[in-house]
């Protein structure tokens, strides 16, 4: 055999040995090289961001439309402005600290700064779902939260609406942002994730490690903003004139357009905190949907008993308080129950603000302490019934395995500690914002002048008017 044969049969073999050997290899390699982080779906990527959008327009234009159209003449821009600077300030605080304070680990109670101005944070960091090896974009993440951060100091703005200074509301935000809002949003939704709770069991919040169960935020946002209001409307003050000369709605109009994008945008809202889209997703936002109704038509129902005339501001807000209550049960309900819980809060809600309200005498101007707070009140409650199996309802998962599995459920269990959620936010918000309300009072001064309030804000505190007429 020629040499250069013999060198090619060689060749050829040690080709074969090789090509057999690499399995081998591929396993050694493999398991010597870090796994390969998952790719997030491009559904669950495109979901979230349609939800951030839809979420983003709760606030401008909804919420401003809604408030604003409730307001008289004379405050319709400045509700605009206010709500529309509180969701640009937020959005900055947001992206500057808020994020690394409220979704860190560091302690129960809040993050830490690892993340301030969003270090670390790029394109390709990931942020976890509610499923095993299912991961986000972190910044999809990221700005959906945000616009949480914005619509829930700007509904506080509704409880002393007409009546406060632009300058001290602002700064009041700030500092109700820091030191209310992202403590809540850590305790109650912040943990390591699925795929990390069974390494790292300590690393939530103080909430979550409760067991309480808050999809999409009746204690972070409704019951958090809602106290706060009824303080604020509280320590400012009445209106000049209220129960003295008539305040009716400018225009209600205005209030049905902004009611009817904050029940579009609401989908985002609810059906968005599922973080992935699947059939949990559906679950929430068929609930967002029924439960709104069933609350519209019963609050124009009982109008209808009470009154003889069902109303047009009575069924926006009935739509209102149906979203508000379903918001912390999305996830967990079943329609058919959603719809109960609809009804129920409707009912709630209508004798706080018709019967509770004029007994005690506080001027909460545009309801949100009857609506929001009232009504996360009571769909936090009722999300520990709603969300039974037996009932219908997702139940809850066990993380600290994986893959987490189905927890065994216990309603009255699950009640008791929806009434410490409720509790704790009602006492850290309502507390904390009382002092926030102290300071800037004796420091720039919360509320203007009597003749101010008596020509209205529009053109004291901006120079101009919401009509030209």
């Amino acid at each position: 055999m020629k040499l250069s044969t013999k060198i090619a049969a060689g060749l050829g073999a040690a080709g074969v040995a090789a090509f057999a050997a690499m399995p081998a290899w591929a396993q050694e390699a493999a398991a010597a090289a870090p796994a390969a982080p998952p790719a997030p779906e491009k559904g669950d990527t495109t979901w979230m961001l349609i939800s951030s959008a839809l979420v983003l327009m709760m606030s401008v234009p909804g919420l401003a439309l809604f408030y604003g159209g409730l307001v008289r003449t004379k405050n319709m821009l400045s509700i605009l402005m206010q709500v529309l600077t509180i969701v640009a300030v937020a959005s900055l605080i947001w992206v500057t600290y808020g994020y690394s304070l409220a979704f860190t680990g560091g302690s129960p109670y809040i993050g830490g700064l690892s993340k301030a101005f969003l270090k670390g944070v790029d394109a390709t960091t990931l942020a976890a779902t509610f499923s095993n090896g299912v991961y986000i974009p972190e910044y999809a993440y990221i700005v959906f939260q945000m616009t949480f951060a914005c619509i829930t100091p700007a509904l506080i703005v509704g409880a002393f609406a007409e009546r406060v200074k632009f300058s001290a509301l602002i700064i009041f935000v700030v500092l109700w942002l820091t030191v209310v809002y992202f403590p809540m949003a850590h305790m109650v939704w912040y943990w390591a994730g699925p795929d990390f709770l069974p390494n790292q069991p300590g690393d939530f919040g103080l909430l979550y490690g409760w067991g309480a169960l808050d999809f999409a935020g009746g204690t972070v946002v409704h019951i958090n903003a809602g106290i706060a209001g009824l303080v604020g409307c509280l320590m400012i003050g009445k209106r000049i004139g209220y129960k003295q000369e008539p305040m009716p709605p400018h225009s209600l109009t205005m209030t049905m357009i902004g009611a009817s994008l904050l029940w579009v945008g609401w989908f985002g809202f609810n059906a968005g905190s599922n973080l992935e889209s699947n059939g949990v997703t559906a679950v929430a936002f068929i609930n967002t949907y029924v439960a709104t109704a069933a609350a519209a038509v019963a609050w124009a129902v009982i109008e209808q008993i009470i009154h003889k005339k069902p109303s047009l501001l009575g069924a926006a807000t009935g739509a209102v308080a149906g979203l508000v209550a379903i918001t912390p049960a999305a996830g967990f309900a079943a329609p058919m129950t959603s719809i109960l819980l609809g009804f129920a809060a409707a009912i709630i809600c209508f004798f706080f603000v018709t019967t509770v309200k004029n007994k005690l005498g506080y001027d909460d101007s545009l309801d949100v302490f009857g609506v929001h707070c009232v009504g996360g009140i009571v769909g936090a409650i009722a999300t520990g019934i709603v969300a039974d199996p037996a009932l219908g309802g997702q139940g809850w998962f066990d993380y600290t395995v994986m893959p987490a599995v189905p927890g065994t459920y216990d309603m009255a269990g699950q009640v008791v500690t929806q009434i410490k959620a409720v509790l704790l936010t009602l006492v850290w918000s309502g507390v904390v914002s009382a002092i926030l309300y102290f300071i800037v009072d004796k420091t720039i001064g919360l509320r203007p002048s009597a003749e101010v309030e008596t020509e209205g804000l529009d053109l004291s505190e901006h120079g101009e008017r919401a009509y030209n007429y």
